[in-house]
């Protein structure tokens, strides 16, 4: 069978090689003349394999064939007449003559959408199914009997780029293929058309698309996008014709931006920080990602009507001069015509591949400048291109710069500067509603400066944008091990920017600085690092599972993120409990919304800007300070929540897992109250026993969440431990946490300190000896006398509940006692931590057995570690933090079954 392909394009230059390669002989191709010198794609092909090619301006003249032009196609004697993509009218000789005479690709379901713009036409009447046909050509336009045709769905989204790429154009080079292979058999059909629902749609030219505000933002988003990107959806702003590309149903809350009037609109539309959202009649949008000036210069939608560094005028060096005549060769070479500075690439003939080899040619030849093909389209005249590519150059990006609104202090000896807006999809911004407080300073209880205090709103909008950044963002198609790159990248910040943390963490919490460089921040920067080496290995397993004879099965698992994960974080340590949670979280792949406490917000916004700095995609981190009552309630009923970490108290960790429960049955992991015990044999290192002691109880001012609740101390060095306490009480000073030499800092906040006092007042009242302290220190701030109650019995309130703060407990216990002193440290609802200290392994290892304690600290205390898993049991809580084990929380585990033979 003799075929001749009659078409143009890189489709049909596709269905030439398909043909060849399926040993059809193709007699002749022929196509368009060339543009600017530059051979159609089909006739490139056909060169290249040697078939003779023709290029007709025209096949006829006022409806009569030229001629010469038939003389020439009839004496190739063909059989069959394949036109691919043919923008030309082919006379009825021509498509009559060959035996089998013609079939003709047309890029939709016929007979809906007849005529040349299908699938513009497809996309703009909002059609759910879209395809092509492959027909018989008979006198109509596309109105022959129909061979055969292909189906698919159409995204709601979905662009003509992108319908064509995802199925018309490879599922078409098949079709063809398999409509001449049909052919050659003798099996093909020829199925007359209905008449019922066909469509005959106008081409499309850009005075026709104006868009009709009166409709919905469905149809404009259909209009829209159906345009895209030719001839383009257009509206005038201030006397202006602007065109919109790259439309999608906006579904979140309205955003907040640049309001920029559209006549006929029913609301302005709103620039943002991604786009252009524009309002239909119906009240709903569109968000639209480009804009297109008269001129033809494009621009991203959010810098619309803003300052545009790209505009702005530059002084070249004379390596730049000598790159401009470069870049013009490049162009030259490209489109085959002489180039000046307002040639536009695109109206010169360049195509999407033309895209692809301009990149590669800059960076070859242009000092390795690297250009995204974006580049391309938004800077279409040789003289913006070269612009653009000078400013890559310099390494300058045409992205907004990060601007937030900053309180500027000098505190401890540098100059600090503090975010304090809440933070949504990578942009600070002031709470829906305004409202703001003021975080307190408890060294002096001066005011350090007012904070944003998020309403409901704002977690709507964070967990909006988390949930978009976690399935439709970078982030979600990131690889595994870029993770952790940035992850990586982000510690290296916090560890460049460690004493301005440790300082900002100190004012707000109270922790002295030392402890903050090393701790609070020291151990958050180790933190990330551990899952940060955890991103690319996470693993499933291979199953065996009993086969169903006579084929096999293969089971494995698969480890995956769960989604968008709300996370709770105390007052006490604000940066190290943000670390402990969001590294693991992060690490397994998921995104995150987190409430810091009320009082202690500013360490979490600090993080949130270093978070940017490091690269992180909009919407992966979220930080929303306010109430727990409002933003905390928020998170356990948010439906697209799907994971809630929180440390806190036990009361209100149980209301956080009632409302999860209700609302969506989210995951929950919690880290609760504690009243560990920590028993000290007479057979230990009583030197060493004091100095743990101690710190078991005042380190970070007892705001410890595994602080020694209540030590027992064996009867026979009790006296001894007592005394050897108190002379070390009398060595640590008391004051301001930005003094090196102090030991002891001030109480995070005023009812916290209020709540101390009573506790020790309740000791008193119940009959325990306060032997010093139990009252704030005479002087301003919040200071808390390091505090020691002796005779403490085990029905005594302080015996039972946590005090949270620098408040030693001791009671006695029988020389000898083990089991008796077990039986009192167990009877407790609390199981966070404990410790012992002897130096009799046995009994060590026969306390570490028995006590019901998720840690357990052997001649040690406070010794924890990022690759340790860290967690409770009974009301202290569920779900472990640190270590391999932390993953899991923020992972959900698929099992898969494969069948085979």
């Amino acid at each position: 069978m003799r075929i001749a392909v009659i078409g143009q394009s890189l489709f049909g230059a596709e269905v030439f090689r398909l043909l060849r390669k399926d040993g059809h002989e193709v007699v002749g191709v022929f196509t368009v003349p060339d543009i600017n010198g530059k051979a159609d794609p089909l006739a490139q092909a056909a060169v290249t394999e040697g078939v003779p090619v023709y290029k007709y301006k025209r096949w006829q003249l006022k409806k009569v064939a030229v001629p010469e032009v038939l003389e020439e196609y009839r004496s190739l004697k063909v059989d069959l007449n394949v036109l691919p993509f043919c923008s030309q009218f082919i006379p009825d000789q021509v498509i009559n003559m060959p035996k089998h005479k013609t079939i003709i690709y047309h890029p939709s379901l016929l007979p809906r959408h007849r005529g040349a713009s299908a699938i513009n036409w497809t996309l703009m009447c909002g059609d759910k199914s879209a395809g092509f046909s492959v027909f018989w050509a008979d006198d109509g336009l596309d109105t022959g009997p129909v061979l055969l045709q292909r189906k698919t769905f159409v995204e709601p989204n979905e662009t003509v780029d992108s319908l064509y790429n995802r199925f018309l154009f490879p599922e078409g080079v098949k079709a063809m293929g398999e409509a001449v292979q049909l052919i050659a058999d003798g099996k093909a059909p020829s199925i007359t058309q209905p008449e019922e629902g066909a469509t005959y749609d106008p081409l499309l030219k850009k005075d026709k698309v104006e868009i009709n505000w009166g409709q919905s933002a469905q149809e404009i988003h259909n209009f829209i996008r159906g345009n895209d990107k030719v001839p383009g959806a257009w509206t005038t702003i201030n006397g202006e014709r602007i065109t919109f590309f790259g439309s999608r149903v906006w579904e979140r809350l309205p955003p907040r931006g640049l309001e920029v009037p559209i006549t006929g609109a029913s609301k302005p539309a709103i620039v943002h920080r991604t786009g252009m959202v524009l309002y239909g009649a119906d009240g709903k949008m569109v968000n639209v990602s480009q804009v297109q000036f008269a001129s033809g210069k494009m621009i991203p939608a959010s810098k619309f009507g803003k300052d545009d560094s790209s505009t702005q005028e530059l002084t070249l060096t004379a390596e730049e001069e000598t790159m401009a005549n470069t870049l013009r060769t490049v162009w030259k070479g490209i489109l085959n015509i002489d180039v000046d500075e307002t040639t536009d690439f695109f109206k010169a003939g360049a195509g999407s591949m033309d895209v692809v080899r301009l990149v590669e040619e800059v960076r070859e030849k242009c000092n390795d400048i690297r250009l995204q093909t974006e580049d391309v389209y938004m800077n279409t005249t040789f003289d913006d291109f070269f612009k653009c590519v000078v400013r890559r150059g310099r390494g300058i990006e045409d992205k907004e710069p990060f601007t937030f609104d900053a309180v500027k202090l000098r505190k401890n000896n540098m100059d600090l500067t503090l975010p304090h807006q809440v933070f949504i999809d990578n942009a600070f911004m002031d709470a829906s509603n305004g409202d703001t407080y003021n975080t307190i300073n408890p060294t002096d209880e001066s005011v350090i400066c007012k904070v944003s205090k998020a309403t409901v709103e704002d977690v709507n909008r964070a967990v909006e944008a988390a949930k978009e950044a976690f399935e439709e963002g970078e982030w979600g198609r990131m690889n595994a091990r870029d993770r952790g790159v940035l992850m990586f990248r982000l510690a290296d910040l916090m560890e460049q920017h460690a004493e301005e943390l440790a300082t900002i963490e100190s004012m707000d919490s109270g922790a002295v600085y030392t402890l903050a460089l090393k701790t609070h921040v020291g151990m958050s920067i180790q933190t990330f690092r551990y899952f940060a080496g955890w991103c690319d290995k996470i693993q499933g397993l291979t199953i065996p599972i009993n086969n169903a004879r006579p084929s096999k099965n293969l089971t494995y698992t698969k480890r995956e993120p769960i989604g968008v994960c709300g996370i709770v974080v105390p007052w006490n340590y604000p940066l190290m409990m943000l670390a402990w949670k969001m590294a693991a979280c992060l690490a397994a792949g998921n995104t995150v919304v987190l409430k810091p406490a009320q009082v202690t917000p500013l360490t979490a916004l600090k993080f949130a800007e270093l978070s940017v700095e490091a690269g992180f995609p909009p919407g992966v981190i979220n930080i929303i300070p306010g109430s727990g009552s409002v933003v905390g309630q928020a998170f356990s009923e948010h439906p697209n929540i799907r994971k809630l970490g929180f440390t806190g108290s036990t009361p209100i960790g149980k209301t956080i897992m009632e409302s999860c429960a209700k609302a969506n049955l989210k995951k929950v992991s919690l880290e609760l109250g504690g009243k560990s015990p920590l028993i000290i044999f007479s057979d230990c290192d009583l030197e060493k026993a004091v100095r743990m002691g101690m710190s078991s109880v005042y380190f970070n001012k007892g705001e410890n969440c595994i602080a020694a609740g209540r030590l027992f101390v064996e009867e026979s060095i009790h006296d001894e431990f007592l005394e050897r306490v108190l002379v070390e009480i009398s060595k640590m000073k008391i004051g301001d946490p930005l003094d090196r030499s102090t030991d002891h800092g001030p109480q995070n906040h005023r009812a916290h300190m209020e709540k101390l006092v009573e506790f020790c007042d309740i000791g008193v009242k119940e009959g325990a000896t306060l032997v010093t302290g139990g009252k704030q220190v005479d002087m301003p701030g919040l200071f808390f006398q390091p505090t020691v109650f002796t005779d403490v019995e085990d029905h005594m309130m302080i015996a039972i509940e946590e005090s949270f703060g620098p408040v030693m407990i001791i009671s006695k216990f029988q020389d000898g006692d083990v089991e008796g002193v077990l039986r009192r440290a167990n009877n407790t609802e609390f199981g966070l931590a404990s410790g012992v200290f002897t130096k009799n392994i046995d009994k060590a290892l026969h306390v570490a057995d028995t006590l019901q304690a998720g840690t357990v600290f052997i001649n040690t205390y406070n010794k924890t570690d990022v690759a340790a898993p860290f967690g409770g049991f009974k009301q202290s809580g569920f779900g472990k933090d640190l270590g391999q084990e932390a993953l899991l929380e923020y992972l959900k585990t698929k099992s898969v079954t494969v069948e085979y033979n």
